[in-house]
């Protein structure tokens, strides 16, 4: 038997892809024929999701830190921070005007029927806590600074930790040789993170099966009939947005998007499995430094995209707005939907990689506009679970996308090792970048 025959026999019997995708349809399945079953299955797939959470802090400050002291030159970082957060301003801003595009054209919200139902008390909690556009703002500038960096790892708030890592990988890049033994010490824990992270990993199949039978389990398969018209067109207005946009942005930089997706395919299944982009965060990271992005730029661009590069949010919410005003017969003006667009610019920022996040911004938002019925968010909640895959996986997508493009746009990416590594994994010998 040959080497490469071995290779594939090994990926096709022990490659996790193929368990995570056989967990989530079986897991469709259990939940479909014995709903109570699936729903009770929950606690499993939260056991995995707070295993996943409580290493995404230490990795990340790990990375940050790590990649910024041992490259030494500050300015780079610098750079390459103002580069990421322009592409995600531009991205996020074309996602949110494709989302109001497509609602406004396609007009999922025709011919829904209201619900007589009051709002349920989960849509009025985060209606009721929600703040005016102005002071949430400024609130969520104020909240990226932590006061105690301890509590932002114990909350796990991810941009405090982003923040302390940056001023902490600086300090230790001014100590120069003096820092040396602290960021080798961080080197050898970041090693060990990992591996905890590869440990964890095991367990991703069941997670993913008890993840999908809870959520087929408690809403049914019958849940997406009735609003079947905005999943769909959110659903393929994602796709839009990921084989023309991101497929356009990759092909003027001379990458192949097909070859990235088929790369990270199985950190994409467990996402669609889980509906989290946050638990396949660390193995992403891992596998873009293998494909040879830099450190540096992994740590920094990589984290960062999941607080403000939200492509997978930006599309639900703009078309969510517009759909739900248009199950209510309001209509909106040119003016209205251009201030529509700017709000969520802002709100949408605050959207984490955390399953049903959104749906909380969501609310604001249209608490804010005092123009849509805010009631009319719990149409949504039979399929926030549904919406809720399709947005984590084009989170993913979407940062790793701009971690490789902003990595190549720096010259901090090896297309050698690019290519070395694509040869390897895919097995082919003739397979380009």
């Amino acid at each position: 038997m040959t080497r490469s025959t071995e290779a594939l026999r090994r990926r096709w019997y022990q490659g996790r892809t193929l368990w995570i995708g056989l967990a989530v349809i079986l897991g469709i399945a259990a939940g479909h024929f014995f709903p109570s079953l699936g729903t009770a299955l929950k606690p499993l797939a939260d056991i995995f999701v707070s295993l996943i959470r409580m290493v995404i802090g230490p990795i990340v400050f790990l990375t940050i830190v790590t990649g910024i002291s041992s490259a030494g030159d500050l300015k780079r970082a610098g750079r390459i921070g103002v580069s990421a957060l322009a592409y995600f301003e531009v991205l996020t801003t074309f996602a949110l005007a494709l989302g109001l595009f497509v609602a406004n054209v396609l007009r999922p919200g025709d011919g829904v029927a209201v619900p007589g139902a009051a709002l349920s008390a989960h849509a009025t909690a985060a209606a009721a806590g929600s703040d005016s556009p102005g002071a949430s703002v400024v609130k969520a500038l104020v909240d990226i600074f932590p006061d105690n960096a301890m509590k932002a790892f114990a909350n796990g708030n991810l941009l405090q930790i982003i923040v302390f890592s940056i001023l902490f990988g600086c300090a230790l890049s001014m100590m120069r040789d003096r820092g040396k033994p602290i960021e080798d010490f961080f080197e050898r824990l970041s090693g060990v993170m990992f591996n905890i992270v590869r440990i964890i990993m095991v367990y991703a199949p069941i997670a993913a099966f008890a993840a999908m039978a809870f959520s087929i389990g408690k809403y049914g398969l019958g849940s997406l009939v009735a609003l079947g018209k905005l999943v769909g067109y959110v659903y393929g207005t994602m796709g839009v947005f990921v084989f023309v946009v991101l497929g356009a942005i990759t092909r003027l930089t001379g990458l192949s998007l097909w070859r990235l997706l088929r790369y990270f395919k199985e950190e994409i299944m467990l996402t669609i499995g889980t509906s989290s982009s946050e638990t396949a965060l660390p193995a992403a990271m891992a596998k873009l430094e293998l494909l040879g992005c830099s450190k540096r730029v992994v740590g920094l661009v990589m984290p960062t995209g999941y607080s403000f590069n939200q492509d997978g949010s930006s599309i639900y919410l703009s078309m969510c707005v517009v759909f739900i005003a248009q199950v209510y017969g309001v209509h909106f003006s040119l003016s209205q939907q251009i201030g529509i667009l700017v709000l969520l610019m802002l709100t949408s920022k605050g959207v984490a990689g955390v399953t049903g996040s959104a749906f909380v911004v969501l609310s604001a938002t249209i608490t804010a506009t005092h123009i849509v019925p805010v009631e009319g968010i719990a149409l949504l909640l039979a399929v926030e679970r549904f919406m809720s895959m399709g947005r984590a996986t084009l989170t993913l997508i979407g940062n790793i996308v701009a971690t490789v493009v902003i990595g190549k746009s720096v010259r901090e990416f090896n297309a050698a090792t690019a290519l070395e590594c694509y040869r390897t994994h895919f097995d082919d010998s003739t397979v380009r970048i």
